[in-house]
């Protein structure tokens, strides 16, 4: 594999690796560590931002998995546990939460005598909208400075590749 740029701690592993073990072929750990240590730093930053509106990640994730279904802004319980991959108790406790600060509602499903539909209010439609804005800038800030339109469109393209070998 050829190198760009300064090297980084994910190369200082791979030379501790190959001066331990150069029987092993480290390829694979440059990509996964960098993939690692990207997420990971920029899942704490957005969570920073989402912080700022008085939202936690999972928080985020509920309303804003109701805000993408688009109008009229709802969903089921367990249709959100589904896109979340989330557990019905799990659910609970953030619909729960969320409901208590009028971020959304519940309400009996007209289709369902037993079930219900998670519908998103005004205010966490408003809330949900600035957070991802937020959360977006922060990414742009980054991911703008170190990549043109073209190498982000190549970047994304072998990372659905490879995000495809794994599911």
């Amino acid at each position: 594999m050829t190198s760009q740029g300064s090297p980084d701690a994910v190369d200082a592993i791979i030379d501790q690796w190959a001066a331990v073990r150069p029987d092993l072929d480290t390829g694979p750990m440059a990509v996964y560590g960098r993939i690692y240590r990207i997420a990971r730093a920029m899942g704490d930053g957005v969570e920073k931002e989402y912080r700022r509106f008085g939202l936690s990640r999972g928080e985020f994730d509920v309303l804003g998995t109701l805000r993408r279904s688009g109008e009229p802004y709802t969903l089921s319980p367990r249709e959100l546990s589904a896109t979340l991959m989330l557990t019905t108790g799990g659910m609970t406790g953030r619909l729960d939460k969320l409901e208590k600060a009028g971020l959304l509602s519940r309400s009996p499903d007209p289709h369902d005598r037993r079930g219900l539909r998670v519908t998103l209010s005004e205010h966490g439609r408003e809330l949900v909208d600035g957070a991802v804005t937020a959360g977006l800038s922060l990414q742009h800030q980054i991911f703008d400075a170190a990549l043109d339109e073209t190498g982000a469109e190549q970047l994304a393209d072998l990372l659905r590749t490879l995000l495809a070998a794994h599911e």
